[in-house]
């Protein structure tokens, strides 16, 4: 247990994306992130002189205290320790959810806008982890902001699992299918609650990426299909991939199926419903 002199923060990452590409050939990246608060960063800092950090995983980027500096002129020093509950380039919010944690650590008065702001300063490419409602809006990811509010989404159980090799993040990297046709529809749907149809909206946007970035030879799909799944989900850059159910469902097969076939740190989780809006 951390003695009493350290303090904490957990912050969730996420699981993919139900959409991710461009609202229009030459517009922004956007995306609706899966929350998945069984994918997390926990930091414990105590106050110091100087910076020494133990991050085994290496979640933070190098001479985190310059960079922390040199983009929000916020001073970190102290002792950090970095726990990271996800793969590193797995597509599930590792830097991000250390970067926010060392923020919330370093100014534990910063509003959720503020700090995903920051984050994204730092960054150049963020998730909206800072957010109690990171699915309730369309995140503009290289601009660090949300375009606009969502509807939430359908209470769904996800099966899911990471792919293939990992893959960092690229603030540079715009190179993603155009999905401005599925914004409105993804609204409707999550409007009326329709998870059948948002499953499939999200499977329309994964099987873009896929085509446009590969891997072609990505089972996730079939396999999805094999199990009876809604749908299927992915992370546009890394390597997790998930099968959509309805939150009741029985999924003990098909996590035994992506066992199988090869997925790593298989496991499910439930989400979606309403939840406190703080979004700006």
């Amino acid at each position: 247990m951390a003695p009493s002199s350290w303090c904490h923060q957990n912050v969730a990452g996420h699981f993919g994306e139900f959409l991710q590409g461009r609202i229009g050939p030459q517009g922004p990246v956007a995306l609706i992130t899966v929350p998945c608060p069984a994918l997390s960063v926990d930091m414990w800092h105590r106050s110091g002189r100087s910076i020494q950090l133990y991050d085994p995983a290496r979640v933070l980027p190098r001479h985190i205290g310059l960079r922390v500096q040199q983009a929000t002129g916020l001073i970190v020093r102290g002792r950090i320790v970095v726990r990271t509950r996800m793969p590193v380039g797995g597509g599930a919010g590792a830097s991000t959810a250390a970067l926010t944690a060392l923020l919330r650590l370093t100014r534990p008065d910063l509003l959720p806008h503020r700090l995903a702001h920051l984050v994204w300063q730092i960054e150049g490419a963020s998730d909206p982890l800072a957010f109690a409602a990171p699915s309730e809006g369309l995140w503009a990811s290289r601009q660090g902001r949300f375009v606009h509010p969502l509807p939430p989404v359908a209470r769904f159980c996800i099966v899911g699992g990471f792919w293939g090799a990992p893959q960092t993040t690229n603030p540079n990297d715009d190179i993603f299918p155009d999905i401005s046709d599925l914004i409105a529809p993804w609204t409707r749907a999550a409007a009326t609650g329709n998870l059948a149809k948002l499953a499939d909206i999200a499977s329309t946007s994964a099987r873009r990426t896929t085509l446009l970035r590969g891997p072609t030879c990505d089972p996730t799909e079939a396999l999805a299909k094999q199990v009876g799944a809604l749908g299927h989900l992915r992370a546009h850059t890394g390597s997790a991939r998930g099968m959509i159910f309805a939150p009741d469902a029985p999924v003990q097969g098909a996590i035994e199926t992506l066992r199988a076939a090869g997925y790593a740190r298989v496991f499910s989780f439930r989400g979606g419903g309403p939840v406190r809006k703080d979004l700006p």
